[in-house]
């Protein structure tokens, strides 16, 4: 693997990852958090971009040609993005693995979309990058935000069904929004709440709030809303002698939940997306990362089968224009690293899904 380093402004941190001595012929390009506060998210998504570069090359690229990476930073900043998207496409590149805010992906992918440029996102959760997406060659390998409302929702009618339900949710747009939709959810399946409550969020005393749950007598919590109100509402909860379980969304996947809760928050649930590491195929990737000292996390995963699907597109298609690998996508099945994947009519994937953790001996684990 021959790794060249190309002058490329500061949007742009590497250039190409390719196999033999010819010049790479496929130019796509991977597009994300490379520097700033999420940096380690986008180290993941280039660790696992590079690898499945090197891992198709190896195996005699797309088409017979060996592909070349770009690596691009956004700041997960919607200026960056477009700006970043422009060069892009003036660097022929035909395929981006990305982007991972929803506020970088979103205008990229308009951009994209004009350009005859294919998009998977490894990261981008919000329903509104494929409901709203500007053209067929846009994709996501990441579970839908709603997804995780129909979980929970299932899970409380299934598991809780003779209990009181308490609805919390913190006022925000997050937290309303998934409230709203996990009450919705066991409303259709016809589980009716005892309470659905709002509180304010930054406030650092919820006896009032618990005291109300006290005197309706639930079994059940679930909450939409941050990691620090949960931490404090399931501290007064144990405070009081509530005996109930709380059940929230992926924003408790924090080691600051336990923080604020201490050994209150054990017993806790919540949804998040089930961890690839656990899928059997990603375990010879994540050993080759490991053992080049890169990570191997979620992003690292899901990028690389983002890659693998394109990939895999453009050899069915014999081509890389957006029409061929956008119809290709979104009718057949690719085998990756993550397992056999699909995409339906609005580019949303089957895989990763949303599964249930539970927080013990101050851990997340799957239930």
């Amino acid at each position: 693997m021959t790794f060249r380093q190309f002058a490329t402004g500061a949007l742009f941190l590497a250039g190409s990852v390719y196999s033999g001595s010819a010049y790479p012929d496929i130019p796509i390009a991977i597009a994300g958090p490379m520097d700033g506060q999420f940096r380690d998210l986008g180290a993941q998504m280039r660790a696992g971009a590079e690898q499945a570069v090197a891992d198709i090359n190896a195996s005699g690229g797309v088409n017979g040609e060996p592909l070349v990476l770009e690596i691009a930073d956004d700041g997960c900043d919607a200026d960056k993005a477009v700006a970043v998207a422009n060069q892009l496409i003036g660097r022929g590149v035909v395929f981006v693995a990305g982007h991972f805010c929803f506020n970088a992906s979103i205008p990229a992918s308009e951009v994209y979309a004009d350009a005859g440029i294919v998009q998977i996102s490894p990261a981008t959760t919000l329903p509104k990058f494929t409901d709203e997406r500007p053209g067929p060659g846009v994709f996501r390998l990441a579970p839908r935000d709603d997804q995780q409302a129909d979980v929970a929702g299932r899970f409380l009618v299934d598991n809780f069904g003779d209990a009181r339900i308490a609805i919390l949710h913190d006022k925000t747009a997050y937290g309303k929004g998934l409230s709203d939709a996990v009450k919705a959810t066991i409303n259709n399946l016809g589980k009716s709440e005892s309470i659905s409550l709002g509180f304010d969020a930054g406030e650092d005393d919820y006896r009032y709030l618990v005291s109300q749950l006290g005197l309706e007598n639930v079994g059940v919590v679930y909450l939409g809303g941050y990691h620090p109100e949960a931490g404090l509402i399931k501290l007064e909860m144990v405070r009081q002698a509530l005996d109930a379980v709380l059940v929230s969304g992926d924003a408790l996947m924090a080691d600051e939940f336990i923080a604020v809760a201490g050994a209150a928050g054990n017993g806790t649930l919540l949804t998040y997306p089930a961890d690839p590491r656990d899928f059997p195929g990603t375990a010879a990737v994540v050993a080759t990362l490991e053992e080049a000292g890169k990570p191997a996390d979620r992003y690292a995963l899901t990028t690389y089968a983002a890659v693998q699907a394109w990939a895999q597109a453009a050899n069915r298609a014999g081509e890389t224009g957006m029409d061929a690998i956008a119809e290709t996508l979104s009718n057949d099945v690719f085998d990756t690293i993550l397992g056999e994947v699909r995409f339906d009519e609005r580019g949303d994937s089957n895989t990763p899904g949303f599964v249930i953790y539970e927080w013990r001996d101050g851990a997340p684990r799957v239930r």
